[in-house]
């Protein structure tokens, strides 16, 4: 059953990318337009579909079990982002790129593919905890992700002689109070009061995050069609991470918290939601800097290909 599914994912997000690919070539898709659109993503389409999480109906499971899951959760998190520093020095990557197998690393597909394979796999009752891990991914890419990316920028404008110093220093404080945060605490508001809401307002959420798979795949699409073949497949290194990001890790973290936890629908979310291919909210909020993308953008369409193999590697490791 998972490679079934992970095989019709994947043909789903080629043809999506394959349609970004066509439409900027025939230049009905331009460079400037991705960036606005993954403004458009990182600041709608994306918050809209995260709050939508909270409106669905299912199963409630219990605050306490909740609680365990989010504190699971945030372990393999602090985990990835620890793994994410180190394998930049395994790999023996220059340190300008130390950023792009950071954000590679820590930040996985947990939405577009995630959700439906997790609900395929595991049932609906798992998708609370999908939630819970794509809350957790949200509230982490717009601070820890959109900190280590400014951070990157700036030293890539230092590089080229730009002035984009001024714009990534000030407001700290917004870093943190965006978008994507705020959304986060409105689903878990949402979730733990069980409100009801106008249909006007959660039919608006549904149309806007909808459109966010074909909008997110358009940007990838474009990149793709920017780069040549081995650009994408001629790197050695991204074929060893994706072998310690996308089977090592996500086996290593189910084994350690085996130990800890005996609720084997948390620990199989778990690491499905680790095994996933790379995401690309971190290419679109690069995009949006002007940086360079390219080795992101090699790490996402690598790993999404490779996934077709790996995530199903991982689940051998399903309890």
């Amino acid at each position: 059953m998972s490679i079934l599914v992970v095989l019709q994912q994947m043909i789903i997000i080629f043809i999506l990318i394959g349609i970004g690919m066509v439409l900027y070539r025939r230049k009905m898709l331009s460079e400037e337009t991705s960036k606005q659109i993954s403004g458009i993503i990182i600041n709608v389409t994306n918050p809209a579909l995260l709050i939508c999480s909270a409106f669905e109906e299912g199963p409630k499971v219990s605050l306490r079990e909740l609680g365990i899951a989010a504190a699971a959760y945030a372990v393999v998190f602090a985990i990835l982002i620890a793994v994410g520093f180190l394998i930049p020095y395994l790999l023996g990557e220059p340190k300008k790129l130390h950023y792009a197998y950071q954000m590679l690393t820590v930040f996985g597909n947990v939405g577009f593919i995630g959700i439906p394979l997790a609900s395929a796999v595991l049932g609906s009752k798992s998708l609370i905890f999908v939630s819970i891990f794509n809350l957790l991914f949200n509230l982490l890419i717009y601070t820890f992700g959109m900190s280590m990316l400014q951070k990157a920028a700036l030293r890539q404008a230092r590089e080229n002689g730009s002035v984009l110093e001024n714009t990534l220093t000030s407001g700290r404080l917004q870093k943190f109070v965006n978008a994507g945060t705020i959304s986060a605490a409105v689903t878990i508001l949402f979730y733990l009061g069980d409100f009801r809401v106008p249909v006007i307002l959660s039919s608006t959420l549904s149309y806007a995050g909808r459109a966010t798979t074909l909008l997110s795949m358009l940007v990838l699409g474009v990149s793709v069609a920017q780069m040549a073949p081995r650009d994408i497949f001629s790197h050695p290194k991204l074929y060893a991470f994706t072998l310690l990001r996308q089977i090592l890790v996500p086996i290593g973290c189910v084994l350690l918290m085996r130990k800890w936890i005996d609720n084997t629908l948390i620990i199989n979310t778990m690491l499905l939601m680790v095994a996933v291919p790379s995401a690309n909210m971190p290419l679109m909020i690069a995009k949006q800097m002007d940086m360079d993308t390219e080795s992101i953008s090699q790490g996402i369409i690598l790993t999404t290909i490779l996934s077709l193999v790996t995530v199903p590697v991982a689940c051998l490791f399903l309890t």
